[in-house]
């Protein structure tokens, strides 16, 4: 059995809405406005075109942990069709991205390259 991981070490967590600019892009936009208007998050910018090792548009959501069972059932219940990534931040970007994924539709294959390696 691998090294157990004590879920302290999370500082927080990161949400990854993918959308499709020219046809989805209203449905990412519904749900970022209810994800607003119900919990205390930090949004990220619209991006879209490719950025980092995202394979498609997106927008991240930011949330404490506390904020976790809440909004991550939140977005299960509503995420209308769209693939999300739901991630801990615990200082290592790649593995965070890889094997510490929680993935809500369509799995999407990440660029790892583009993240710092451990």
């Amino acid at each position: 059995m691998p090294d157990i991981v004590e879920p302290a070490i999370i500082e927080s967590w990161h949400a990854h809405v993918y959308y499709d600019p020219a046809t989805t892009r209203p449905v990412a936009a519904d749900l970022r406005a209810a994800v607003e208007a119900r919990f205390p998050v930090t949004m990220g910018r619209w991006h879209d075109v490719l950025v980092g090792p995202h394979p498609q548009a997106m927008y991240q959501i930011a949330f404490a942990n506390e904020v976790f069972p809440e909004i991550v059932a939140f977005l299960a219940l509503n995420r209308g069709g769209l693939a999300i990534l739901v991630h801990p931040e615990t200082g290592h970007e790649r593995i965070d991205h890889r094997d510490r994924a929680l993935w809500m539709g369509e799995v999407l294959t990440l660029d790892l390259s583009k993240l710092k390696p451990e």
